[in-house]
């Protein structure tokens, strides 16, 4: 507090010049000096407490020190994060940001490192800060677009953008309001629309809750742009915490939520009601026949759901969930053992598992063939707090489908109807024009081709839905389509079997399921696909032997060229650094003469390496799991034990979503220095293609659509902050689009020959039809030689495809050229701009 007694000064005195300090200089020279001998001796963690000493006693040398203290905080943070010190780690990083608040580069450090660890969140708001401070920096922005893809996800724009969606939930919040229902709380509240649609109403009051913060702050933005700040009171909480009068003043008339997912089910909305009505609602309505006025009664929209299922013919499914193939690249898989994806509505679920994974059935790529009629698998009242608690112990229903259609069984697929009120509801149907994707429950045992009847179990445990194929009824008999004697199943029970016959035939199955154990592995969906694409492994077969061929060629020429007879045991070496589970390594190995290095880590799957090995009659010797010999993955790019160079490396260069790994460039650049003359990287080229597109749907997904607001409410500009440019995870063989181009070639990265890279290139495309350019669909042809490629295209493909989407649409003729500004940034492949070219057809022939 000023000193109100003091004097005032009548005159300006001159500054005092601050007294130099020996000491404290030759601390700050000493400190600055060990720092500099710290880090030329890698010795990272001491050179990072000299720098915060000099940085702290000395701020004028901030410029000064700015690119080394980057680069030591850089290094010994990586050296905490391999150690497990992540505690450590962030407390250096909140140590830098104190000495450097405003640097992009060290913002942009932290939230990689937290987005690493699952904190998306506060990741997004590092490269937030790190873009506001520099929009041009081209690592902020790539990790923004990735942290938004998680934090907002893309069903958000499409349910924007579903008008028939939201009109109905309007209109029945706004009857219910208009009815007596005057208190309102909105669960999982997302942008706020539901809450607002209440208050518009005319609710008293309204009060919403929501769990992510990103999505909590866009809300409070989104109410506040609306005028009703003062007027919806948010909680950054999940439902299940509240309290009364802790975090609301009194239980509520109506709850809102859409806290649903595919299977229903799968976001908890039986938890979040059961909660509700035990502590959030006003009792129920007693009676249809008893008077009671609704706001002294609780209600909840959506009122309940009919959940419909159907048997289903696929080999899209099929290929993501089960083994579709018998050999690959020459290996035969018969001992590879059980093999299937974490997708599963298994007798004993564990934490890996899930029980139904989620598709577009209209947009599979190869359709899909139903086998029985729709059915009507559960019904459920939300406004019926007993209904709700006893879901989870409803005993398994048995339900018998007659097959309509032969086919192989391959998944149930689920959807349901949202009844909203007894008027109005929402369907999610395979036939509907929404928003909604299905349930699929995949079926990983099959006995060929079904007819007759299917029974199909339906249960609730743990509150979520599983729907299982259990057995297929013909001609009378049943046959079992799981390989597990289920102790709760009674069907058909061998009424005249004796004691001891039982037991054998228990013991017998007790060991049947214990052997089946030992060689059970899962894989991802993605690794499954992987596994079943036999044109892929046929390719790199093809081109690997090619080059152990002329690799030995040129050692029998060296040779007779020296007189010296080299080392018959010298082998040649392949390292396959792929993600996940991969069979390269062993596809090498099996050339014989190779000794192959592998990058799968779980050790269920290195024993499947291994049985396929020992039944392929490859030496034992002959495969090697290399990150069983390394503490930190980063250092697997190095040479074998021995002087010997690598005569292959194999690099995973393309993500299953559609895109090329992080890094790539960087991996090959490293890799090429490690390879014997005359070897090879895998793949040597990627070639990116791409076609100018009008797709309605890439629009729908990318961005709210349109200048009118969202029922009357300004939500797009906040929401459209997390649009991103590039929309992966696609299949361009179903997507709905007309073509206004031919495929065109958009970039070359030459993974073997860095002088052949650029960094960008334009390029010109002639439009073959009239209409808006709306999105530039892309994958690759990897060229594993010269002679032998493979395409992310192909309809085997593992991989999806991605698609550049425009800001703005470009109308564009027949005839007309457009020009692409195409840059690559450290491995990420941008489209900058996109404009018409002033130039007609015959001017660019001249």
């Amino acid at each position: 507090m000023p000193n109100a007694s003091a004097r005032p000064k009548h005159g300006r005195r001159a500054r005092r010049r601050r007294r130099e300090d020996p000491a404290r200089n030759e601390l700050v020279s000493s400190s600055l000096e060990s720092a500099q001998q710290c880090l030329f001796n890698q010795d990272y963690g001491t050179a990072f407490v000299h720098y915060l000493l000099v940085l702290n006693l000395a701020p004028v040398f901030k410029d000064f020190a700015k690119e080394s203290f980057r680069f030591t905080l850089f290094k010994w943070t990586e050296e905490l994060d391999s150690v497990g010190r992540i505690q450590d780690l962030f407390d250096c990083y909140e140590q830098a940001l104190e000495l450097f608040p405003a640097d992009e580069v060290i913002l942009n450090s932290m939230g990689e490192h937290l987005f690493r660890m699952g904190f998306r969140d506060e990741a997004a708001g590092h490269f937030h800060k790190a873009l506001k401070l520099r929009p041009d920096y081209p690592e902020a922005r790539e990790n923004f677009y990735r942290v938004a893809n998680w934090l907002v996800e893309r069903w958000h724009f499409l349910m924007l953008n579903d008008r028939g969606r939201n009109r109905k939930y309007q209109q029945a919040i706004q009857k219910a309001v208009q009815s007596g229902c005057n208190t309102v709380l909105d669960i999982g509240t997302g942008t706020g629309i539901l809450g607002m649609c209440a208050k518009k109403a005319g609710a008293a009051e309204v009060y919403a809750c929501e769990l992510s913060k990103t999505m909590y702050e866009l809300a409070c933005e989104v109410v506040t742009a609306n005028g009703m700040d003062g007027c919806i009171k948010i909680l950054h909480m999940k439902s299940l915490e509240m309290e009364v009068p802790k975090d609301i003043p009194h239980r509520v008339s109506l709850v809102v939520t859409e806290t649903v997912d595919a299977g229903l089910f799968g976001e908890g909305i039986i938890e979040s009601l059961i909660h509700a009505w035990r502590h959030l609602l006003l009792p129920p309505q007693r009676g249809e026949n008893e008077f009671q006025e609704q706001s002294a009664t609780g209600r909840v929209i959506p009122a309940g759901a009919t959940v419909f299922g159907m048997a289903v013919e696929c080999l899209e499914i099929r290929r993501h969930h089960r083994l579709c193939v018998s050999e690959v690249g020459s290996l035969s898989l018969a001992a590879a053992g059980e093999l299937r994806s974490p997708v599963s509505c298994s007798s004993e679920p564990d934490d890996s598992m899930e029980p139904y994974t989620t598709e577009r059935l209209s947009r599979l790529p190869g359709g899909y063939k139903p086998l029985t009629e729709p059915f009507t698998a559960l019904n459920i009242d939300f406004n019926n707090v007993q209904e709700l608690e006893g879901l989870s112990s409803r005993e398994v229903q048995k339900i018998h489908l007659p097959v309509t259609q032969e086919g192989e069984l391959d998944a149930l697929a689920v959807w349901f109807q949202l009844h909203l009120d007894e008027e109005s509801s929402l369907s999610t149907g395979p036939q509907e024009d929404t928003c909604w994707e299905q349930a699929i429950y995949p079926v990983h045992s099959t006995k060929g081709s079904v007819k007759g009847a299917l029974i199909v179990e339906v249960s609730c445990r743990d509150a979520y839905l599983r729907l299982c194929s259990v057995a297929v009824l013909r001609d009378g008999h049943e046959i079992r389509l799981d390989k597990r004697v289920d102790s709760q199943y009674t069907g058909n029970p061998i009424s005249n079997q004796n004691p001891e016959a039982e037991l054998c035939s228990a013991l017998a199955c007790l060991q049947t399921n214990q052997n089946q154990t030992k060689d059970f592995s899962m894989l991802e969906c993605s690794e499954m696909a992987l596994l079943n694409n036999h044109d892929y492994h046929q390719s790199f077969c093809s081109a690997l032997a090619k080059l152990m061929s002329q690799l030995k060629v040129k050692w029998q020429n060296q040779e007779r060229g020296s007189g010296v007879q080299s080392d018959s045991s010298d082998l040649l070496y392949v390292l396959d650094v792929s993600e996940g589970f991969s069979l390269l390594s062993l596809i090498a190995a099996s050339h014989g003469h190779v000794k192959a290095y592998s990058s799968v880590e779980k050790k269920k799957q290195q024993e499947v390496l291994k049985r396929l090995a020992r039944s392929n009659n490859i030496p034992e010797q002959h495969l090697e799991f290399w990150l069983n010999h390394v503490d930190d993955e980063h250092g697997i790019l190095q040479r074998p034990s021995r002087e010997k160079l690598w005569s292959a490396i194999i690099l995973d260069c393309v993500e299953t979503c559609g895109l090329i790994r992080q890094k790539l460039m960087e991996k090959a650049s490293l890799a090429r220095c490690l390879l014997e003359e005359g070897g090879r990287i895998f793949p040597e080229k990627i070639v990116v293609h791409g076609m100018l597109v009008e797709s309605d749907t890439l629009l729908l997904e990318s961005a709210v659509q349109g200048q009118e607001p969202t029922l009357g409410f300004n939500i797009a500009p906040f929401i459209n902050q997390f649009t991103v440019p590039v929309h992966v995870f696609l299949d361009f063989s179903t997507l709905e689009c007309r073509h206004l181009s031919e495929c065109v070639e958009l970039f070359v990265l030459d993974l073997m020959d860095a002088t052949a890279n650029y960094t960008n290139r334009e390029v010109k495309v002639q439009a073959t039809s009239a209409g808006r350019i709306t999105a530039i669909p892309f994958w690759y042809h990897i060229y594993l030689d010269q002679e032998i490629s493979v395409s992310t295209l192909s309809k085997n493909s593992h991989w999806k495809q991605a698609a550049v989407v425009l800001q703005q649409p470009l109308e564009v003729q027949a005839g007309d050229w457009v020009r692409l500004a195409v840059k690559l940034h450290k491995s990420t492949i941008s489209i900058l701009q996109v404009f018409p070219d002033i130039l007609d057809l015959y001017s660019e022939i001249k």
